[in-house]
């Protein structure tokens, strides 16, 4: 994030004597990007953050790929993903390339045994179904329906969720997830034209500091591999931190919906951005208000990019027979456009109530194993009929 937070306690000035109440010194530590050129922040801990006292063996976690070259319009029936109780292992990757995973996820239980950082991605977690709260170094944030949690790579977290139901589309980001620049200005302050300003970010709050030791598992993703490392000292046990890398909260329904007379395209919906993809949010708004407009989106063609659509809930205008859950994928090369009959129930109406995601991707995307599992193979003919 771009904006200077603080919470708990933190000295005076960077990089100086920082005592605990029994004479003992706080350990210091620097979370920076880019080298030391980026967004960073300083953390202090009860105890020094490199007590590793054991390594398990490390487990592979590639995706396996069953289309590595796609040219075909597929649907992907995301609500068919069976629940499992364990966060991690609840996690499928469905479309893969060397930008982005895009996985669901349907964890049955909080995690409670074990912490998780990814050390090779930031982390776009939508909250699909599910309440809960997002337990991290740097404090919780509560999080509920239409959540995006946005986790900067290393940051340690725990998911604790408090329903048994949970939905969840991830988004991993092997470049930083930025908002987009467009929206930003020189002092890095969200513009007035922005579809969301710096009121509708929640940043961490409720620091918790467990002065602890003992055994504490924390499973550190790279590589598409998990190395479970064990520490000597809780990795909740910072006293107070500040700076500008730190996991946040962003609920969609606090995205304000950028309408014109004719229709807009879709980058008036980008809430996030990277080098090699971006990602939008559909929200519920005022369709086009010239005489003569078309609410339903034009026939597209993609030229540069591989264009994911990721339904959440409401009437989803340009689309038949879309339920919530459905992932679409409209690749390089064919034109998409609406699905027949769209067009004219769109003329003339005045709003639409849809939710959805979007993830335009620069590179093509790869299906796995687990995607097709759950496609439904006649989508790509959804237009001739």
């Amino acid at each position: 994030m771009s904006f200077y937070t603080t919470l708990g306690q933190v000295p005076r000035k960077r990089h100086v004597v920082f005592r605990k109440p029994d004479g003992g010194l706080y350990a210091e530590q620097l979370v920076s990007t880019e080298g030391f050129s980026d967004a960073y922040s300083l953390v202090y801990h009860c105890h020094p953050p490199t007590l590793v006292t054991a390594i398990d063996a490390a487990y592979d976690i590639a995706p396996a790929i069953a289309v590595g070259r796609n040219m075909q319009h597929r649907l992907l029936q995301g609500f068919s993903v069976i629940p499992a109780d364990d966060y991690l292992e609840s996690r499928v990757p469905v479309l893969v390339n060397t930008d982005c995973h895009i996985s669901l996820a349907a964890p049955r239980k909080s995690m409670t045994d074990y912490y998780f950082r990814n050390a090779g991605a930031d982390e776009m977690i939508f909250i699909h179904q599910g309440e809960g709260t997002l337990r991290t170094m740097y404090g919780n944030i509560p999080f509920g329906y239409g959540d995006h949690l946005v986790i900067p790579r290393g940051v340690t977290y725990q998911l604790a969720f408090t329903t048994p139901v949970n939905r969840l589309f991830i988004v991993e980001s092997f470049a930083p997830l930025r908002l987009p620049k467009r929206y930003v200005n020189k002092s890095g302050q969200l513009l007035e034209h922005a579809p969301f300003c710096e009121r509708d970010i929640r940043v961490p709050c409720q620091l918790e500091t467990h002065d602890e030791k003992g055994d504490f598992l924390v499973k550190i993703k790279r590589d598409d591999m998990i190395w479970p490392y064990h520490f000597g000292s809780h990795p909740f046990d910072l006293v107070g931190w500040d700076g500008c890398h730190y996991p946040y909260a962003f609920s969609i329904h606090d995205f304000e919906p950028i309408t014109g007379r004719l229709h807009q395209p879709p980058p008036v919906h980008q809430t996030f951005e990277t080098p090699g993809f971006v990602i939008c949010a559909f929200v519920p708004r005022l369709y086009d208000y010239h005489p003569g407009s078309i609410p339903a989106p034009y026939n597209h063609s993609n030229v540069d990019s591989d264009e994911v659509l990721y339904y959440v809930d409401g009437d989803f205008m340009s689309r038949n027979n879309i339920k919530p859950g459905n992932i679409t994928l409209h690749p390089t090369g064919i034109v998409h456009g609406p699905h027949p009959g769209a067009v004219e129930r769109s003329i003339g109406a005045k709003e639409t109530k849809e939710l959805a995601l979007m993830v335009d991707t620069f590179r093509p995307l790869k299906l796995t194993i687990q995607a097709l599992a759950i496609e439904d193979p006649g989508y790509f003919r959804s237009w001739t009929f």
